[in-house]
């Protein structure tokens, strides 16, 4: 999901919300959610594209 808005005559992006949904056990839920603080950081596509667009992401668990 995102933001789009209009800048003059062009189409832009200003946002993009992601969530990440887990089938993992819940002894591993821990894990998952300390990872996915620190997870940005180390993703090619989220420094690509940091400080140009803002990114939002959400853990769930299935």
């Amino acid at each position: 999901m995102g933001t789009v808005e209009k800048d003059g005559k062009v189409l832009v992006i200003r946002r993009v919300e992601v969530t990440y949904s887990l089938a993992v056990g819940a002894e591993h839920h821990e894990t998952a959610k300390r990872v996915h603080e620190f997870h940005a950081e180390y993703c090619p596509v989220a420094r690509s594209i940091s400080g140009s667009i803002d990114i939002a992401t959400k853990l769930e668990f299935r």
